[in-house]
């Protein structure tokens, strides 16, 4: 049985990448679609690459959701497989519920509220000290870092070409956010296809078929990163449509600014902190950055209330349907 359990876990893991892929598709390219700096599908097929081979960049975000959430050492692997079950189910219900309506929320967060809410209905021990200095603190902290940065970012680049041609301008940075796209999409794969990597690692390790101190097998970064940029270029036209034009209409000169400055957040995070922070808070705290550079009625802050919403409430929702479903799932599989 334990086996079994193992691949299902590996292939409900992979599921989650992939839903991931679609659901946070948006963070990279919706300002670049929207201010017409690329086409979708030319976007999509960017992002998918980009996303790939930011998948493979580094393994320390991997390693925190491994090693920094749910402590499963000790734990009979049957047991500890069956909460990592629960935790996927949990972060693939909250994905799906925000992505139909169109709400962009935080795959990171649903997966780490999965994991919360399941090992605390088994009764396992959970990081609490480590949760709040590399999730609590980063989500509250990213998205400020993100809107302040982007607000500052944006007035000075505003000075710089205050008596430059508009038209001229607009074409210069619809060039540019090709690359600040590619940018934030190899953020995208560098933080949010690691989580899937850690999930498989920690499933993994649970069932004694990896060595620890071997780190991530190769197939497991490669398995996630080819997971992710499937999803991706499945595309997430429904935020897309939030992210890039509900929130504010951009001109890409901001929409270069704000994927710049997430990308920059992300790549800190991930290389300098180890933290698993959420690409769609930080891209979208830094659209709300930018928008607020016209004024501040610029942004439509009802669109903006809708999103805090989801975010406050992902990972509670998300460790409910876990805990729910481990309480279904446990007496029929033990």
């Amino acid at each position: 049985m334990e086996p079994v359990l193992v691949v299902f876990v590996v292939a409900l893991a992979l599921g989650f990448d992939y839903t991931n892929g679609f659901h946070d598709a948006a963070n990279a390219i919706a300002t670049s679609v929207s201010t017409r700096a690329l086409t979708p599908r030319a976007a999509l097929i960017m992002a998918a690459i980009m996303n790939f081979a930011g998948a493979l960049l580094g393994t320390e975000v991997a390693e925190t959701i491994a090693t920094s959430i749910v402590d499963l050492q000790g734990e009979p692997p049957h047991s500890a497989l069956v909460v990592v079950l629960c935790a996927l189910v949990g972060a693939i219900t909250w994905n799906l519920v925000t992505w139909w309506f169109g709400l962009p929320s935080s795959s990171t967060h649903a997966l780490i509220g999965g994991l919360v809410g399941a090992g605390l209905a088994a009764g396992f021990g959970i990081y609490g000290s480590a949760i709040v200095d590399k999730v609590v603190l980063p989500m509250i902290f990213s998205p400020l870092i993100g809107f302040g940065l982007a607000f500052a970012v944006m007035v000075g680049l505003l000075w710089l070409i205050r008596n430059r041609p508009p038209t001229r301008v607009n074409r210069r940075f619809r060039i540019a956010q090709t690359v600040s796209a590619a940018a934030m999409a190899l953020g995208h794969g560098l933080q949010d296809a690691q989580k899937t990597m850690g999930v498989i690692y920690l499933a993994l390790l649970t069932a004694g078929w990896a060595n620890p101190d071997e780190g991530i097998p190769l197939w497991v970064k490669l398995a996630a990163a080819a997971a992710i940029s499937a999803g991706t270029y499945a595309g997430g036209w429904r935020i897309m449509r939030t992210l890039g034009r509900k929130i504010i209409e951009l001109d890409p000169a901001r929409g270069f600014v704000a994927e710049s400055v997430s990308a920059v957040v992300l790549y800190v995070n991930a290389f300098a902190l180890h933290a698993p922070v959420s690409t769609t808070h930080t891209i979208t705290s830094a659209i709300m950055g930018v928008g607020a550079t016209k004024r501040l009625s610029a942004v439509r802050w009802g669109v903006a209330k809708n999103i805090a919403g989801a975010w406050i409430l992902t990972i509670p929702a998300a460790a409910l349907v876990a805990a729910v479903v481990f309480w279904i799932l446990h007496p029929i599989l033990g």
